[in-house]
Parts: C-alpha cells; sequence; structure tokens
C-alpha cells in the first residue's frame, strides 16, 4: 500500500498522461496499472481532471475555419482511392479533445515551472538579504561586547585608582614641566613596599612622539637616574595605567625624550617633567 501511494505521489503518472515518458516508462506505468487497480484509477482520474480543465477554457474555432477543415477533408475523399484495409485495433484512439488536453496541461506545467523559477529567485534574493542583515547584526553585536569590555576594564582601573590614593603604601608623585615643555605634566603612582611603579595616562599632557623617538621614565636614586621603560603619548591608550619596571627606592620620577627603545643614560636637554617623591 505504501508503494502504490508513493509512486502515485512521485509525479510519474501525470507526465505518463502528458506523453512526456520514454517507452520503457510508459511500459513500466502500464504494467503497474494492471497490477494495481488504484494505479489505473489515479491515471484514469488524471486525465478527466485534465480534460475538464482543458474545456472550461477552451477556445472554439470560428465557423470559417471549421468549413475549410471539412471541405478539405471531402475533396481529399474524392480524389484518393480508397483501398480496402483490415483494421486490428490494438488501442483506442486518440481524441482530438484529448490532444487538446494534453497540449493546454503542458503549457500550464511549463507557466508553473517558469513561476516556481521566479519564486525560487525571489526567496534566494531575500535569503540573501537577511544574510547580510545578520551578518550586520553580529558586527555590531561584537562592537558593543568590545566597548562593554572596554567600559569595564576602564571601571576596575578607576576604583584601582582610587584604592590607591587611599592607601597610604602608595605614593601619588606629580611631574611638572620643565623650561623645555613647562605645560607638560603627568602622574606617578609607585608602592614602596611592593616595588610597583604605574603612569597614569589620564593625567598624562607631553607632546605627541613621533615613531622614531620614546618617553622614557627614570627613578632619580641617590642622586643616580635609573630606567624605568619606555612609553608613548598617545590619546587612544587602551589601559589607564601603565605597569614601568619595579623600583625599592627613588627621591623623584622624571621623563625624557629618547630614541626609540630608550637610552643607558637619560638625555638631560630633553627633559619633559620631573617630580620629587613626598616623604
Amino acid at each position: 500500500m505504501g508503494q502504490t501511494a508513493a509512486y502515485i505521489e512521485s509525479g510519474t503518472l501525470e507526465l505518463y498522461v502528458l506523453g512526456l515518458l520514454s517507452p520503457k516508462e510508459q511500459v513500466e506505468v502500464e504494467r503497474m496499472s494492471n497490477e494495481f487497480p488504484r494505479i489505473k484509477q489515479e491515471i484514469r482520474e488524471i486525465e478527466l481532471a485534465m480534460e475538464q480543465f482543458a474545456a472550461a477554457n477552451a477556445i472554439n474555432p470560428g465557423t470559417a475555419l471549421e468549413d475549410k477543415i471539412f471541405a478539405a477533408i471531402n475533396a481529399a475523399d474524392m480524389t484518393s482511392p480508397k483501398p480496402e484495409v483490415k483494421v486490428a485495433q490494438l488501442n483506442p484512439p486518440v481524441s482530438v479533445g484529448k490532444i487538446r488536453t494534453l497540449q493546454f496541461s503542458l503549457a500550464a506545467c511549463i507557466a508553473l515551472l517558469l513561476v516556481s523559477t521566479a519564486g525560487l529567485y525571489s526567496a534566494h534574493a531575500r535569503l540573501d538579504d537577511a544574510e547580510s542583515r545578520i551578518a550586520q547584526l553580529s558586527v555590531q553585536r561584537d562592537k558593543f561586547a568590545a566597548n562593554a569590555s572596554f567600559m569595564e576594564h576602564k571601571n576596575v582601573e578607576l576604583h584601582q585608582i582610587a584604592d590607591m590614593v587611599a592607601n597610604p603604601s602608595w605614593s601619588v608623585v606629580k611631574l611638572a614641566g620643565t623650561a623645555a615643555t613647562p605645560t607638560s605634566k603627568m602622574m606617578v603612582y609607585w608602592n614602596r613596599a611592593e616595588k610597583v611603579v604605574l603612569v597614569d595616562n589620564t593625567k598624562m599632557t607631553l607632546p605627541t612622539n613621533d615613531t622614531a623617538h620614546q618617553y622614557q621614565l627614570w627613578a632619580l636614586v641617590d642622586g643616580k637616574p635609573v630606567d624605568l621603560g619606555v612609553f608613548d603619548m598617545k590619546t587612544d591608550q587602551e589601559s589607564i595605567l601603565v605597569k614601568m619596571k619595579e623600583i625599592p627606592m627613588a627621591q623623584a620620577f622624571a621623563v625624557t625624550l629618547e630614541k626609540r627603545g630608550g637610552s643607558i643614560s637619560p638625555t638631560m636637554s630633553s627633559m619633559m617633567v620631573i617630580g620629587n617623591v613626598a616623604i
């Protein structure tokens, strides 16, 4: 029963009625129809449905065309010999109405195929548009997540700064500009016990350095400069606090402009800011 239903739903019977199957396939349909009455009944119902559809939309030929057709048939009968022919009728003849029905059904199938193709193209275009919108939403989501992470990191650093200012273990050293750059300034946080040195980007106003130079932080220990590392003056710093090299003792901090990568000793003529550690 399941095999019969699947065969009926496959669309093979409609193609058989339209005459679009190969001879081998036609023989197979006829075999199945002889074996299964339900298939034979389905073929009859398909033929009837197509005939009814064609009859409902048929256009009758004009009277003049009908007269010409019968006149041509009569003329052929009068001029042509009528040999005696023995006819062995194997199959019932195909009626003109049935041919028209099949032709109309074939045209309807082609039209349906064109409509289906247009529908698929439209659906594909809508799918592409939906995928583009999803990609845009994904980019916006990633940007939002990055901004949220950035703000969360900033918030943590701000709390850290507030704790350092309130903690006596931390020294807040303000560095002021020299004669070379009197408007420059910056702030350094130093924890003597933990030897930690942090530079605050939000409190830094130094001239922007070029790609060939960097700023270098120094600690003055008993009058001698000690290198604490290099940094760049940028307005788009990812972090508020920049960790420098550790130092257990310092009487002052200073910044000079050096070649990129830093120098062994500070260039005194390029000193930008300096500040003493409060006792």
